[in-house]
């Protein structure tokens, strides 16, 4: 097995694209940060490729395992075709092993098995800090009942937006029970400017939002769904997304794609009713 480290993202994504697009929904994670990368237009936070970790594992029939780190995100990983070759693995960990892991999120046995071999060979555990499953959309239900006008988020929604963000992040935070009070606007503005998030209103009244995350060649992502509580219950997350990835699609994408955590019930049954199908479960993993 031949470890091998990149510096260099374009040569890491001429090496792994055509490989990962074999599964484009299941990693759209990693593809979109590696576009992220290529375009180089947005170099902050983890956006910049110049301090990723970027790993290939092969043999002499070609790559077996591909590793992206972002950090201080968890590296992901994915495994050729689906297929867990133990030896690529453990060529993976001894090749890591000056490097400091906090987590890795990956499909559900990938996930497992690198992470019972890091732990070993580092002296440490882990544990699951989410239980997530990927959807995939092609056709949105035509029964579903629509409300009210999807619209694209702006300036004036400058009063509501920080704090529906901040409480969608306190939901997403796996046990966090608070959430934070926005003091920097320019982080929420950022969102804004970015043009991917949308509310529905009905009667004049933003009640929901939801919003695209990565653009891939055939896939699109769909994220940031919230609906405050106090409108919760009446269907308006359901019309919202359902509205979103039928306008995905009438854009020229084949598929849609969200991430859902396992432990909560209501949206992934949503998510059914509308038309999104399972692709596999994907486990988030924590090393103390």
């Amino acid at each position: 097995m031949q470890f091998m480290l990149y510096n260099d993202v374009h040569e890491f994504y001429n090496d792994t694209y055509d490989v990962l697009m074999r599964h484009e929904s299941q990693y759209m994670i990693l593809l979109g940060n590696i576009m992220i990368g290529l375009d180089g237009k947005d170099k902050t936070d983890w956006r910049d490729p110049a301090k990723w970790l970027m790993v290939t594992v092969s043999d002499e029939k070609g790559i077996k395992l591909i590793t992206l780190m972002t950090p201080p995100h968890n590296i992901t990983l994915y495994a050729a075709d689906n297929i867990i070759d133990p030896k690529a693995v453990s060529c993976l960990v001894n090749g890591l092993k000056d490097y400091e892991i906090p987590g890795v999120i990956s499909e559900k046995a990938l996930a497992e098995c690198f992470a019972k071999e890091y732990t070993k060979r580092k002296g440490l555990n882990f544990k699951i800090t989410m239980n997530q499953r990927i959807y995939e959309l092609q056709a949105v239900n035509p029964e579903i009942k629509q409300f009210g006008t999807v619209r694209l988020l702006n300036e004036r929604d400058i009063y509501f937006f920080p704090y529906w963000l901040e409480a969608f992040n306190a939901a997403e935070s796996y046990g966090k029970t608070e959430m934070s009070i926005p003091n920097n606007e320019e982080i929420y503005r950022y969102r804004i400017s970015s043009k991917k998030i949308y509310v529905l209103e009905v009667d004049g009244i933003p009640v929901s939002m939801a919003g695209y995350t990565r653009e891939l060649q055939t896939a699109i992502g769909i994220a940031f769904v919230y609906t405050p509580t106090y409108f919760r219950g009446n269907g308006y997350a359901t019309s919202c997304v359902a509205q979103l990835s039928q306008m995905a699609l009438e854009k020229g994408f084949r598929r849609c794609v969200l991430y859902t955590d396992l432990l909560n019930p209501t949206s992934n049954s949503i998510y059914q009713r509308i038309g999104y199908k399972a692709v596999c479960d994907s486990l988030m993993l924590k090393f103390e």
